[in-house]
């Protein structure tokens, strides 16, 4: 009797760890919740209230934002190492390949025949002679 497994589903679905969120998203949730309570040591009022709206915009963009079902970190990252890499393409012409001429396709025409003795020679000619009698007669 054979043994039967059950097969993962949802591969590409990344686990919910804590609580309702995976990792990832906890990392930056909590990243940007750690930096807003830093600055509340530092600013004061309504300048707080607009570091603190942008640190969390950020935040929640870099946890659950996907565009054309791609996150925002990823994006993040293809367009830094996009505006590093250099975009120069050099196109290299490669030398074309010379074509024989008509001379050098009969020179090598000429060096590929087998040499034939005289009797060999004589041979085929009598083969074909009688193939081309017989053709003739029918």
């Amino acid at each position: 009797m054979t043994q039967q497994f059950q097969v993962p589903q949802f591969i590409d679905v990344e686990d919910k760890v804590i609580g309702p969120f995976t990792i990832k998203q906890f990392v930056f949730l909590g990243a940007g919740g750690l930096l807003i309570v830093l600055l509340r040591n530092v600013f004061e009022g309504f300048v707080l209230y607009v570091f603190s709206l942008i640190i969390a915009s950020v935040a929640g963009a870099l946890a659950f934002l996907k565009i054309n079902g791609q996150p925002l970190p990823l994006m993040v990252k293809n367009a830094f190492f996009f505006f590093i890499n250099p975009r120069l393409y050099v196109w290299k012409q490669e030398q074309a390949k010379k074509r024989p001429t008509e001379k050098e396709k009969e020179e090598v025409k000429v060096a590929v025949l087998p040499k034939l003795s005289v009797s060999k020679l004589n041979d085929l000619a009598w083969s074909l002679d009688q193939k081309n009698q017989e053709r003739s007669e029918r």
